[in-house]
């Protein structure tokens, strides 16, 4: 275990420790290594009360300008990157390599913005009246509220705060309880890149640490703008309701069940590979985690032995150690998450190999699993359904069309993949047909996306795209204008109104 008290100093975050509060535990070994201060609910109306004046204030800051202070936000991260990436690893539980690319996607996103706040383009229309001109342009739209969950608990929030921040707006961000270290942490980080900016606001980023009843507020305020929540599907069923209720915008980012098609002329070597960390990386706590392998009967006998041995070969243990692939589980709930799943899996009928809870070799008081690899003769309900922990359900299929079918008959619809060599196979995939997932790839996981594209999936996953590409429309309000500049006044679609 790293000297965490030392890299709570080299963060700038001891600080912030306290003696009473929100206990916080690293899943490692479920030891408690920090308590920190919680947001009293009183507290909420000032504090979005603050972030509306900051808004007020930065939208009037030309767009190149907010930019440069996100400039500075990733060139302080490229100076923390090693700290930071070691606290997401000690405080979520993923291996270091993860933690530390979890920050680089933040540096990442930084650079994207960057170049985003010199293109917040509009359009010019072509009015049918003459002497007019019609355009269209984008304005800041207001407070934002960001809600993160534990398993991206910096990543996450850059992508929506770098680009809430180029687009003119303010932020309130709400971590995950599980991980508040990591938000003290980025908000310090911050904090060190205003000092180096002459024309921000006070209380541009705010942090309100505590449960869903802190959330609560956040969601209910009619003077935040926009909320944008990253989560479970039962969470954003609670969120958009109540945000479309006071007419608010919500962005968001919820359950994925993420399928891949294997088809007979895939590489399988290549194909192992991928399944392996899609499936088993980050413990299977990301949204676009593998959850289900639907492969061809004529290779599943080929393919699956080859599964089980890589699978046997992927080290499990302590994230900070070197050369471990698989870490912890986030907490015990999780882990009877995961055995309720494999027993019900059991029940309808799946073959279960390993998921059992891990004592040996890891450190004590740790929430330790085997992944498993489950075959299912059908797509059951529990296969439907997300389970956040390494469990990869197999299925067979006869037909690419009852591949697809299959692929396509659960709730959820965030990422998706196949396996082909075949044009055919890979472009029925991508088609209209195909694939009914925001994210769909060919011969690459559905697992680790990169910032340049828009992120983010159909149905009870909740339409919401963050990142690349033009998410930066969420973060703004769109405006038509036309300017008459002629003499006279026509009326559009030949309407006559002389008096």
């Amino acid at each position: 275990m790293i000297d965490y008290q030392l890299l709570f100093k080299s963060l700038g975050i001891d600080k912030y420790i306290t003696d009473e509060g929100l206990t916080v535990f690293t899943p490692i070994d479920g030891s408690q290594i920090a308590t920190v201060h919680q947001t009293e609910i009183e507290q909420m109306p000032e504090i979005i009360n603050k972030a509306s004046i900051a808004f007020n204030q930065w939208r009037n800051v030309p767009a190149p300008k907010r930019g440069e202070l996100v400039r500075l936000l990733g060139n302080e991260l490229r100076v923390a990157k090693n700290d930071l990436g070691q606290l997401v690893s000690l405080e979520m539980g993923k291996i270091l390599t993860e933690g530390l690319g979890e920050v680089q996607e933040m540096i990442d996103i930084c650079d994207l913005a960057v170049g985003q706040s010199r293109q917040l383009y509009g359009l010019t229309i072509a009015s049918e009246r003459p002497g007019h001109r019609m355009a269209e342009s984008w304005l800041p739209l207001g407070v934002t509220g960001v809600i993160t969950a534990f398993n991206f608990p910096v990543a996450v929030w850059a992508w929506n705060a770098t680009l809430a921040l180029v687009c003119g707006n303010s932020l309130i961000w709400k971590p995950s309880e599980k991980t508040p270290l990591t938000a003290i942490a980025c908000k310090v980080i911050f904090e060190r890149a205003l000092t180096r900016f002459e024309a921000a606001p006070e209380n541009l980023l705010q942090l309100v640490i505590g449960d869903h009843e802190i959330g609560e507020k956040l969601v209910e305020s009619k003077s935040v703008a926009l909320i944008s929540t990253t989560g479970s599907t039962r969470m954003g069923k609670i969120v958009a309701p109540k945000v479309a209720k006071r007419f608010g915008r919500c962005l968001l980012e919820l359950g994925g069940n993420n399928g891949m098609v294997v088809t007979p002329s895939a590489d399988l070597e290549l194909a192992v590979r991928a399944i392996t960390f899609s499936a088993i990386g980050t413990s299977g706590q990301r949204c676009t985690s593998l959850r289900r392998l639907i492969v061809h009967e004529s290779i599943a006998d080929k393919l699956l032995p080859r599964l089980i041995q890589a699978y046997k070969s992927a080290p499990v243990g302590n994230p900070l150690t070197d050369g471990i692939l698989v870490g912890p589980l986030i907490d015990h709930l999780a882990v009877e998450n995961m055995q309720f799943a494999l027993l019900t899996a059991k029940k309808q009928g799946g073959i279960i190999k390993g998921g059992e809870l891990i004592t040996e070799n890891v450190p004590g008081g740790g929430f330790y699993v085997s992944p498993a690899l489950v075959e299912m003769p059908s797509q059951s309900a529990i296969v439907r359904q997300e389970t956040f922990a390494p469990i990869l359900y197999v299925l067979r299929y006869e037909s690419l069309e009852q591949a697809i079918e299959l692929h396509n008959d659960v709730p959820q619809g965030l990422s998706s993949c196949i396996f082909t060599n075949d044009v055919r196979e890979a472009e029925t995939f991508l088609s209209v047909t195909g694939s009914d997932c925001g994210i769909a790839n060919v011969n690459i996981g559905p697992s680790g996306a990169e910032i340049g594209g828009a992120f983010g999936g159909e149905k009870e996953t909740g339409g919401g795209r963050e990142s690349g590409s033009d998410a930066w429309k969420s973060y703004m309000r769109r405006q038509t204008s036309t300017v008459n500049y002629s003499a006279q006044l026509p009326l559009a679609q030949g309407v006559k109104f002389d008096f």
